[in-house]
């Protein structure tokens, strides 16, 4: 486990501290073959911190690994959810997402095929973005779309709550200025019910296309009421860690799609799953992150290609975030990341920069 931080561009809400902390893991195989993943732990955002996360990978779940079969990573996952259990959902989530990625990375690198190949699955060439807008005054916001636009964006999501006069303003900027986008607005569970439900048709007027977690996770009845006004499509994040929860979700019928975060999962095993559940059931299939720097932005983006994301993915840690452990880091063109293609997650780190922590 290498602990490492990255520094941290420009405002953003989930990033007091200028900079991004985030743990490395790597796991060899006893032929000495070696994956990498990562752990991208946000304390204001989840409650798994960078010394949580080693503790636990450290403590509970590397003992519980040793000597499994790497390709087997239903039993990877099984050992470790006796290690570490559940509260309401997965316990350790991104934690685990670490372990979870480092034996794709590793199983892949054995098999010497990339994510898709191994899931049989054609995947798309590109990944198209969608630039942020957080601004800290209404005033802002057109210079952010702008800074967007100078990088080849063309999409947008945007921050809202709790303020929802605030919000509408920032929306009905953010669409004259970019007409044609996907408009996608985030509230982290910012709002209190009432407020979501008077805004929401507010936000469907001037064109946003999709509101993500307008109440808290836990706000159940709130979400049903909200997909019931049918202002806005209603796109699950923080809440939906399992797939077992996105069934029951579902049944509860409280919601149109998920923003999809491997990070968030425990890993792409899940998560994989729960695309698959989404398509099965009609419902939205969005690409997220948790700002997530080079190499769980490399599986994000390999899970994303290979199930034909048909939205632009909120994945901004290339737009906060400076500096890479990667020998070839990820470069966005014109809006977009070409898809990883080598073995594995498709990316090589650079394990000498890694140990030196540069």
């Amino acid at each position: 486990m290498f602990p490492v931080v990255y520094p941290v561009v420009g405002h953003f809400k989930f990033f007091a501290k200028p900079e991004r902390p985030a743990v490395l893991v790597k796991i060899t195989a006893e032929n000495g073959v070696a994956g990498w993943g990562q752990s991208v732990p946000a304390p204001s955002w989840s409650y798994e911190t960078p010394e949580s996360v080693v503790s636990t990978l450290e403590k509970y779940l590397a003992p519980v690994l040793i000597g499994r079969d790497p390709f087997d990573l239903a039993g990877a996952h099984a050992a470790m959810n006796r290690a570490i259990s559940p509260s309401f959902s997965t316990g350790m989530p991104l934690a685990k997402a670490g372990v979870d990625l480092a034996l794709h990375d590793l199983a892949g690198r054995l098999a010497g095929r990339s994510l898709a190949e191994r899931w049989g699955r054609k995947p798309l060439d590109q990944v198209t973005l969608s630039w942020t807008v957080n601004p800290q005054t209404i005033q802002e916001t057109e210079t952010l779309v702008e800074q967007g636009r100078r990088r080849g964006y063309r999409h947008f999501n945007v921050k809202v709550a709790p303020d929802p006069d605030f919000d509408v303003e920032m929306c009905r900027r953010v669409r004259k200025l970019a007409p044609d986008c996907f408009l996608w607005a985030d509230a982290n569970g910012g709002y209190d019910l009432a407020t979501a439900l008077r805004v929401a048709p507010r936000l469907a007027d001037l064109g946003v296309n999709v509101l993500e977690q307008p109440v808290a996770a836990n706000r159940l009845s709130g979400f049903r009421e909200l997909k019931k006004q049918g202002a806005l499509p209603i796109i699950l994040d923080e809440g939906v860690v399992s797939s077992v929860d996105l069934v029951e979700f579902i049944r509860l019928g409280i919601l149109d799609g998920v923003a999809m975060k491997p990070g968030r999962t425990a890993g792409l095993w899940d998560a994989r799953r729960q695309v698959e559940i989404l398509e099965q059931s009609g419902l939205m299939f969005l690409g997220s992150g948790i700002t997530d720097p080079d190499v769980s932005l490399a599986a994000a983006l390999g899970l994303y290609a290979a199930y034909g994301l048909k939205y632009p993915a909120a994945l901004n840690g290339p737009q906060f975030l400076s500096g890479s452990y990667l020998k070839r880091p990820l470069e966005v063109k014109d809006g977009a990341i070409l898809t990883p293609s080598g073995p594995g997650l498709g990316i090589e780190v650079d394990e000498a920069r890694v140990r030196a922590r540069v």
